[in-house]
């Protein structure tokens, strides 16, 4: 560009100017084009990786909250089982800590431990196999009652006046009693094995005390 021209004229020398002064205007303007182009792909660039920003810091702050409401309804679910077996004298302790490869959706999990709770909640039947315990609870209550009836009435026989004569009558309403004194021990034993007292365990305890009351008035 810069060699000298000897054997050209000036005319000559010009039109070469003007082709190196129009390949500069058209090197200029592809260099303002490619900038051009590289300032709109930031530019999208810079809109995209806002937009991605948004769109994470959204997810974030969802779960973030479905954090929160799975850890409420953990804590609540556990609370009402260690309500639930706090009356045998058992702690589950804390709830256990979110594990490090857990995936997916937790809400059917706790859906499914909240119906878990909620049958285990209805108390069911007591089973024929703990039909002896009720009668023995029956026969207890029995005992006890017509033991307490025969103290009554004893300390009625060496009494005077008006408690002489209660005493037998007090002595007589508690061995009458005494079939159904057994039903308090079966309630708890009904309690503690989260069932109800039916008809069925309140006969056998009921029986089997009427049976011991009657064969203790026999033999005395």
């Amino acid at each position: 560009m810069n060699e000298p021209v000897t054997s050209e004229t000036y005319a000559a020398q010009l039109r070469r100017l003007a082709e190196l002064t129009a390949r500069v205007q058209e090197q200029r303007a592809e260099a303002n084009a490619w900038h051009a182009q590289q300032c709109a792909a930031a530019d999208r660039a810079v809109a995209e990786s806002a937009d991605e920003v948004n769109r994470a810091e959204r997810e974030l702050a969802a779960a973030r909250e479905s954090q929160e409401l799975v850890d409420a309804e953990t804590a609540i679910l556990w609370q009402e089982l260690n309500g639930r077996l706090g009356g045998g004298g058992r702690r589950a302790g804390a709830p256990p800590a979110p594990a490090q490869d857990a995936a997916g959706d937790p809400m059917p999990l706790l859906d499914a431990a909240r119906d878990l709770l909620r049958r285990t909640r209805q108390p069911g039947e007591l089973p024929n196999s703990v039909n002896a315990l009720l009668a023995l609870c029956g026969v207890v209550g029995a005992v006890l009652a017509y033991a307490l009836g025969a103290g009554a009435r004893a300390l009625g026989g060496r009494a005077d006046g008006e408690l002489g004569v209660g005493l037998p009558v007090l002595a007589l309403v508690v061995t009458l009693l005494g079939p159904v004194i057994g039903l308090v021990p079966a309630r708890v034993l009904a309690d503690r094995r989260h069932a109800v007292l039916s008809p069925r365990p309140v006969i056998v305890v009921v029986l089997a005390g009427l049976v011991t009351t009657l064969l203790l008035l026999i033999v005395t």
